[in-house]
């Protein structure tokens, strides 16, 4: 099976094994056992989910420290539009690039650059026909493709087969310095300024198993002190900027589509909300729309867990700043595309959920779990340490649980033996 890099962690210390974790994983990949929850690596998506939800901090998001930057010649920072929400009474982007550069980055290149590149690159394969596959997918959430992969198998052929912007921004950096500078990749470090812990992943674990660009990828939390520090000290601002209200859209829900330039679209944000969509696309319960924008945090990027402002907060941040943006600053200067694609497919990825490689055991071990979930009470209480009775009912045909983890039925088993012994005295 197939190891993938998470960037969501447990740690097991932090862990009192409540199940509000458990209840609000949307690809059931958390089991509680023995007082402590485990995350199934093939299953997760790396939503941030868990750690959103976990009273005790129990889960945590791993990301590059600030420091890394010290092993390149050349400091790239690649900011993802979100961080512009991030600071109140902003009026100009400028403030917080040069603040980047202020604690030791070389050269910036803005997401938001690479999203209008994007934008333009999918309006123009709409418009020529090359994607017939409809409605649309955006590619640009790593935890939603990854939730297709994974969950969404008949949709595969549904999602927009383009790079992210941040991968497009990362890519584009680094031609711009080599070029400066004429060093090699080795000396040149690009870092993305990430808003969740699904894109450490992506960059880590690529879906389509091509080489990100990126160097690694360091939480907003964690360079927000010391980037606001910068902000405060800065004398002079020299013009670095370069993008429009497109591409810093893109930070919040609606952006992408919005930059669509047309009005058959869908746009989601907020992971049981995606879901839901996705049912209706896989049930063609959703039509006349070519189109579709999901994003697994409410509100689009702002509410990425490695954030540190509230996502409505920092959505109307981001809307007021758009105020004072030209409508777009980067265009295609080629008719080719390829740069821009992925170079691999996105295939089905259903690993986590197979009962069995071979499938005739795996028919049986189905029926089986029928008949066991047909005895369970399907209260899905989480008190098993199973999401759900039919999760519990496929733990227990796997071996990894038995049905007296089922406090009800063990409940009932205990009133049966108290019953008979009542009855023999």
């Amino acid at each position: 099976m197939q190891k993938y890099f998470h960037s969501v962690e447990l740690e097991a210390d932090k862990c009192c094994g409540c199940t509000n974790c458990l209840k609000r994983c949307p690809t059931e990949a958390i089991r509680v056992h023995d007082g402590k929850a485990t995350i199934l690596s093939e299953r997760c998506i790396d939503c941030g989910e868990c750690i959103r939800i976990c009273p005790h901090r129990a889960k945590k998001a791993h990301s590059s420290q600030i420091e890394e930057i010290e092993n390149f010649k050349i400091k790239v920072a690649v900011p993802a539009p979100a961080l512009f929400g991030q600071f109140s009474n902003l009026d100009d982007i400028d403030i917080v690039l040069n603040g980047l550069r202020a604690i030791g980055f070389d050269f910036i290149f803005e997401v938001s650059r690479a999203a209008e590149l994007v934008s333009e690159v999918t309006r123009k394969m709409i418009r020529d026909g090359k994607l017939n596959n409809k409605p649309i997918i955006s590619s640009a959430c790593p935890a939603v493709v990854r939730l297709i992969k994974i969950r969404f198998p008949d949709l595969c052929d549904n999602v927009m087969p383009l790079l992210a912007p941040m991968e497009v921004a990362a890519r584009l950096a680094r031609e711009e310095v080599k070029k400066q500078t004429g060093l090699s990749d080795d000396d040149i470090g690009v870092f993305f300024i990430t808003p969740c812990a699904a894109k450490v992943t992506a960059i880590n674990s690529p879906t389509t198993g091509e080489k990100s660009a990126c160097n690694g990828a360091i939480a907003i939390s964690k360079i927000y002190p010391q980037l606001t520090q910068a902000m405060e000290k800065l004398n002079v601002l020299e013009p670095i900027a370069n993008s429009g209200l497109i591409g810093v859209g893109w930070a919040t829900s609606g952006g992408e589509s919005a930059a669509m330039l047309g009005d058959k679209y869908l746009a989601a944000d907020g992971i049981e909300n995606v879901i839901r969509v996705l049912e209706g696309l896989e049930d063609d319960k959703i039509r006349d729309v070519d189109f579709v924008e999901l994003n697994a945090c409410s509100g689009g990027c702002v509410g990425g867990i490695l954030n540190v402002e509230n996502p409505y907060v920092a959505q109307a941040r981001i809307q007021n700043l758009r105020k004072y943006l030209p409508v777009s600053l980067n265009h295609l200067s080629s008719e080719d595309l390829e740069d821009f694609l992925w170079k691999g497919e996105l295939e089905y990825d259903g690993d986590g959920f197979k009962l069995d490689e071979d499938i005739f055991k795996a028919m049986d071990k189905m029926e089986q779990m029928e008949k066991i979930c047909a005895t369970l009470p399907g209260l899905d209480c989480g008190s098993c340490g199973a999401p759900t009775c039919r999760a519990m009912a496929e733990d227990i045909v796997k071996g990894q649980a038995k049905e007296t983890d089922c406090i009800h039925k063990l409940k009932a088993q205990i009133q049966s033996v108290y019953d008979q012994l009542k009855n023999t005295l």
